[in-house]
């Protein structure tokens, strides 16, 4: 007998070679049908695999990430087995579920082209081969018999080489057998509604200097009625989509000439851009951060020193030589080494700390051309960043404020639905550190510790710390439900003592500071384009680049309309004219379509009186005030959005 421990710590003994799907079934039948995968000591294993030793585990539901990471990865093989009988010869990269879904990278063979239009027929063949209701059936194999296997297959074979000998699985259902860790279902019976999303160039491994091959997105669900939801949801984030917004709103372009991955913020986007500075600037005063700003260059040293020469500069960044011999630069991939340099430009003592620097600091790293994507990912942004340095004693309540800033901000933008990851350490891969175990161990403590008190709901994510520390992120679902990861803050033991930072303490001695990373928006880039697309470009009034329109009814009374922007804009208004030639009702839908939060349509009546007949956005007409009526309802509205 072995014993099996549950999330609430209940154990129960159970024959050696027990499955997930046998535990389901003695605690329901109904459970045992709606189980997916299950954990076994925190690795995701198949529901028919066998347990022959004492573990603890956890069952996964399709309401559960992992499982649905199980589905969408048997889905992603299902795919490839309707590929493969669609497409003989056909080859396969890798093929991994994602956050929505999953792909395949495939090489479909010279002169053999998959395209959008083909995506239906193999929706078909997906679907009739989910209907044979075939097992996924795991196999261990020896790497000898593995290559031998794929010996056709040039991918699979080079993925092999990265193997150890015992670590190396099949999977099979039906035709179709893949290299592969899983998990997997029990059978493709569960798939019963699909959809192909898209075809797309991927370069094989990402690197662009490799064959490209053609990337397959699609999703799945065990009903038809959550796959016609998610279309729904789909459409809707296409309205949404920052790019389209951004062109349509005119915030940001793009330019060839000026460089892939590089933005060019618009007047309306610069402002929009400014106010979100001014917003956090003002919150740090309340803090106590102090400005500083730093070059966009350092010495190539300096990152040697910080480490992140070994992770960035090598592959990422070709050196900026000067015509002193032997005198390098690097664009700057962070921050944190400048600010690091500021703290030690002067002796500090322990009543100084803790000192927190902070900077909208531009920083460059280089992104493949494939995988840019609007203001989402680029090559150049600018992040919010800043950085304590802080007795260790003074930490955990350090953190904590830097919570409290991050809460204030989502309440601000009605960000509601968030949780907080805690990204630590992979116990198996050390050599992707800097720094000792013991500095890890203080750092990882102190964030668990932060959190408990704070009350965070939070999940442990294992291997996605950041190489010189572990961090804590936000994690935030959008107004149609998209996951996005904002905020971040970061402990590190580790610069330091790379930069032997010091202060001196009551005992007259030298001590080591601790470092906060923090970056509560992370980059303006991406935060204002999670914005764009969580508001559908309604920005909040405190926010908008332009709160209200000014609309003559015809030319003659452009005038006052001229001096009621002029008035609006001394009261921190931030007003436009709208002075073309046109009728009112086509000024009144452009205008609409802008996302202006007001529209103020002014004729003769209200050039007599001194008044504005006000429209809101999406509510119609609110009645006519006064110019000053309207800036002070105007005024006390945002203050009402500030003060949360």
């Amino acid at each position: 007998m072995i014993k099996i421990t549950f999330p609430d710590n209940t154990v129960r003994e159970f024959e050696s070679g027990v499955t997930g799907y046998d535990i389901a079934t003695s605690i329901s039948p109904r459970l045992a049908k709606e189980v997916l995968s299950i954990s076994v000591n925190d690795s995701l294993w198949d529901i028919t695999r066998p347990i022959n030793s004492d573990a603890s585990i956890k069952l996964h539901k399709w309401e559960d990430e992992e499982g649905k990471h199980s589905f969408w990865h048997s889905s992603a093989h299902l795919m490839a087995e309707a590929l493969q009988k669609l497409y003989p010869g056909i080859k396969f990269g890798i093929g991994p579920a994602i956050e929505n879904g999953f792909y395949y990278d495939v090489d479909p063979g010279d002169g053999v082209v998959i395209a959008e239009g083909d995506l239906v027929k193999i929706e078909e063949e997906m679907r009739r081969l989910a209907q044979q209701k075939n097992e996924y059936r795991r196999r261990e194999v020896s790497k000898k018999e593995a290559l031998e296997f794929f010996s056709y297959d040039p991918y699979k074979v080079e993925l092999l080489t990265d193997l150890e000998d015992g670590t190396i699985s099949f999977y099979k259902q039906g035709e179709f057998t893949d290299l592969c860790r899983g998990p997997h279902l029990p059978s493709t019976e569960p798939i019963k509604a699909v959809k192909l999303l898209s075809v797309a160039g991927a370069y094989w491994r990402g690197d662009e200097k490799r064959k490209q091959l053609t990337r397959i997105y699609g999703i799945t669900f065990p009903k038809q009625k959550m796959l016609d939801e998610y279309l729904v949801q789909l459409e809707e984030a296409q309205k949404r989509d920052h790019r389209k917004l951004g062109k349509e709103l005119d915030l940001f372009t793009f330019s060839q000439k000026v460089g892939q991955g590089l933005p060019l913020w618009m007047p309306n986007g610069a402002r929009l851009r400014e106010r979100l500075e001014n917003f956090l600037k003002k919150v740090q005063q309340k803090y106590g951060y102090e400005p500083v700003i730093t070059p966009h260059i350092g010495q190539k040293e300096l990152y040697v020193t910080s480490g992140h020469y070994a992770k960035y500069g090598a592959d990422s960044f070709q050196p900026i030589h000067t015509p002193t011999e032997g005198e390098e630069f690097l664009l700057k991939p962070m921050n944190c080494p400048h600010h690091c340099e500021i703290y030690k430009a002067r002796p500090r003592s322990y009543r100084d700390l803790p000192i927190r620097f902070a900077e909208f600091g531009t920083v460059y790293r280089y992104e493949q051309s494939g995988e840019l994507h609007g203001l989402t990912r680029v090559r150049g942004f600018t992040q919010d960043d800043a950085h304590i340095f802080c007795r260790p004693d003074q930490l955990k309540n350090e953190f904590i404020k830097v919570i409290d800033i991050i809460f204030y901000i989502f309440k601000v933008l009605d960000f509601k639905d968030y949780t907080a990851q805690i990204s630590l350490r992979d116990p198996n891969n050390a050599e992707k550190y800097i720094g000792s175990d013991e500095n890890w161990d203080k750092a990882e403590n102190a964030i668990i510790e932060a959190c408990k008190e704070k009350g965070l709901n939070t999940v442990i994510e294992k291997g996605e710390a950041a190489f010189y520390g572990p961090k804590l992120d936000f994690m935030v679902r959008d107004a149609i439900g998209r996951k996005w990861q904002l905020g971040t803050i970061q402990v590190d033991y580790n610069l330091p003592e790379r930069f032997e930072l010091e202060y001196i303490g009551q005992d007259n001695a030298a001590h080591r500071p601790v470092m906060i990373h923090r970056a509560p928006f992370g980059s303006m880039e991406r935060f204002v384009a999670v914005l764009i697309e969580h508001t559908g470009g309604k920005f909040p009034l405190w926010l908008t680049p332009v709160q209200a329109v000014v609309l003559p009814i015809s030319e003659k009374f452009n005038d006052y309309a001229q001096k009621v922007v002029e008035q609006l804009n001394l009261s921190d208004v931030r007003a436009i004219l709208d002075e073309r030639n046109e009728k009112i009702g086509k000024k009144i839908r452009d205008n609409e379509l802008k996302r202006i939060p007001y529209l103020l349509i002014v004729g003769e009546k209200e050039a007599q009186d001194g008044l504005v007949a006000v429209r809101r956005q999406g509510e119609g007409d609110q009645g006519a005030m006064t110019i000053d009526e309207f800036a002070q309802f105007v005024n006390k509205e945002v203050e009402g959005q500030l003060a949360v």
